[in-house]
């Protein structure tokens, strides 16, 4: 069984930097990759990046040049490197593994950006 607990969220400037991290506790050579979402209130979860176990990514339109996704060679840690925040990034921001088949979620973490 995974469990993924996301850290590094909280308050930012417009403009400003933000790192997410996902402790991915667990994972075993069956992982295939290890993503992130975002939701916003009122809003249905999107995708925003992953990052595959040959570390191939993929990146939703709306962080495509903005945001990076990286994970430790031993897959305990994905990461969300967040740059040039704009107020529509705010949102609860989920890590999720993909196993055999089945989707595991953390509990997510606020990213508020506002000045």
């Amino acid at each position: 069984q995974l469990r993924l607990v996301e850290s590094g969220g909280g308050l930012v400037q417009p403009g400003g930097s933000l790192k997410l991290s996902c402790a991915v506790s667990g994972s075993d050579s069956q992982l295939q990759s290890l993503s992130w979402y975002r939701q916003a209130p009122g809003q249905r979860r999107e995708f925003v990046a992953l990052v595959d176990r040959n570390d191939r990514t993929i990146y939703a339109d709306s962080a495509k040049g903005r945001f990076t996704v990286s994970q430790e060679s031993d897959k305990s840690m994905v990461y969300l490197q967040m740059s040039s925040l704009k107020p529509e990034d705010t949102a609860v921001y989920y890590c999720k593994a993909y196993r055999d088949g089945h989707d595991f979620w953390g509990r997510g973490a606020q990213v508020t950006v506002s000045s």
